[in-house]
């Protein structure tokens, strides 16, 4: 039995790539949807009855804190799979570990996205607006860490704010928006507390900063100019929020993308093949995107280094974290 713990940002397809390894691995599964978004999980429930799943295969069960951690302390659930904030995955396993079950995490990031001077301009600033502003940044790989070579500092800045400061907010419901509310007025808080923060420690403030008068929990894209050693370069924001780093060294570079405590995905902007094939292989992430961003397939495995999480989701690699290798050995007589 495989008890899944879901978060709010992605809920179906978060429950998507953990129901389905669980199940083709023949698994029965009691999963958990954030309780921000019980919804989606409940309708995908109904769909399940309607395509004939047997009763009690997949069990919805909602609610908030208490009832994940009842679920990842229960002796009949044999493996626990989160998805969610670093710091609550780190609660999870250290429940789990209390009767040695089996658990997979995928966390937090802080992704450095490097954008080189031979890089094809038009292109890199698409794939940040990608990288940042997709889902309101709630994004647990979003390329929240912008390190530019300083000799295309100022054009790259300079069309990134523009870029940003013409994406339309409003209802998601329209298909003219590009960037819907934050999911709660708790999430909204919090992304203006590490604003308001950064600015304090000495962040440049390019744009953005600030909400919409009268439309809900919105967050204009933010994009910031600091230092390595700024809490909004260090720590997850889970907001539209950018922190732009300029660099001169590639090997400075190196060591200043690697200076995190995660490591879950990273971004590379060159025409050098090269280069990006010897900083992938340098940088300590699960994910490498070169020359794109945020571009999935399901045969890809997708997971953390660090304290972004342990195992990995999607292809073949899924299946491991719901199989257990048995011997059996017999004798002839």
């Amino acid at each position: 039995v495989c008890g899944l713990i879901i978060p709010w940002n992605f809920p179906l397809a978060m429950a998507a790539w953990k129901l389905g390894p669980a199940l083709a691995a023949g698994c029965t599964v009691i999963l958990k949807p954030a309780e921000q978004t019980p919804l989606t999980a409940l309708a995908f429930a109904n769909i399940l009855k309607e395509v004939g799943l047997p009763k009690g295969v997949v069990n919805i069960v909602t609610g908030d804190g208490v009832t994940g951690k009842l679920l990842a302390e229960h002796k009949g659930i044999d493996k626990v799979a989160f998805t969610g904030s670093t710091e609550v995955g780190k609660l999870v396993g250290q429940i789990a570990a209390k009767n040695l079950k089996r658990c997979s995490l995928e966390l937090g990031g802080k992704a450095p996205n490097v954008v080189f001077a031979d890089a094809n301009i038009d292109d890199v600033v698409d794939g940040i607006v990608t990288s940042i502003f997709f889902n309101q940044g709630e994004v647990c790989c979003a390329g929240s860490r912008l390190y530019i070579e300083e000799s295309i500092l100022n054009e790259v800045v300079s069309r990134l704010k523009e870029r940003a400061e013409s994406l339309v907010q409003g209802n998601p419901l329209d298909p003219n928006v590009q960037i819907g509310s934050q999911v709660s007025e708790e999430q909204y808080n919090r992304i203006f507390g590490y604003i308001t923060k950064g600015i304090n420690q000495g962040a440049k403030l390019v744009t953005g900063g600030e909400g919409l008068q009268g439309k809900g929990f919105f967050v204009k894209p933010t994009i910031l100019i600091a230092d390595d050693d700024n809490v909004c370069a260090k720590e997850e924001i889970f907001g539209p929020v950018v922190t732009v780093l300029p660099f001169k060294d590639y090997d400075d570079l190196v060591k200043r993308a690697n200076n995190t405590n995660y490591g879950l995905s990273a971004g590379i902007w060159t025409r050098d093949i090269g280069k990006a094939t010897r900083l992938a292989k340098a940088i300590k992430a699960g994910t490498i995107w070169v020359n794109c961003y945020n571009v999935f397939d399901a045969a890809s495995p997708f997971g953390g280094y660090k304290e972004s999480g342990n195992g990995r989701e999607l292809g073949v690699y899924a299946l491991d974290l719901y199989t257990e290798v048995k011997s059996v050995i017999q004798s002839e007589k």
